[in-house]
């Protein structure tokens, strides 16, 4: 059953991954040649500020007893960490801070870094067949961050002007 829940999860985390993928590719990656920084930046940093939520691992009525404190502590305080990290990055974003590439390049290494560590971790854990509710979290919600990470990291890699 365990297997069954993590090849389930896996196949989640793919399609999911993919489609998101596929929606950047039509809509935003053609476009990202023109767009500043400030213009796709926000709107993914914003989007990463919601990261809290992984703390609802650690909750109970989100999930099923016997989810592994080895996969719940770090992706819960990963996550965290990832939007406090993108909650101080915004203003200088927005402001124009010559502060705000590093700042990007911090939340968005640790944040891509701690998605990687916390499927690992669910793999070698077992996770999925605990997570309970809290479920839609890996199996939606992160394929959606994985993307806007790669799309930093493109955005990352050209020139800025501050």
């Amino acid at each position: 059953m365990t297997a069954l829940f993590n090849w389930i999860l896996t196949l989640n985390l793919f399609a999911n991954t993919v489609i998101f993928y596929i929606a950047a590719r039509i809509y935003l990656l053609p476009s990202l040649g023109r767009l500043r920084p400030q213009q796709v930046l926000v709107p993914i940093l914003l989007l990463h500020s919601t990261r809290h939520l992984g703390m609802m691992f650690l909750t109970r009525g989100a999930t099923y007893p016997g989810l592994p404190a080895g996969f719940t502590y770090p992706a819960a305080f990963g996550d965290l960490i990832t939007a406090v990290l993108a909650l101080c990055a915004l203003p200088l974003v927005l402001r124009g801070s010559p502060y705000a590439k590093v700042a990007v390049w911090s939340f968005n290494i640790f944040g891509t870094i701690d998605l990687l560590d916390a499927i690992t971790l669910a793999t070698l854990f077992a996770a999925p067949v605990s997570m309970g509710p809290a479920y839609w979290i890996p199996a939606f919600w992160v394929p959606l961050l994985l993307v806007t990470h790669y799309i930093t990291f493109l955005v990352l890699r050209r020139p800025w002007s501050t």
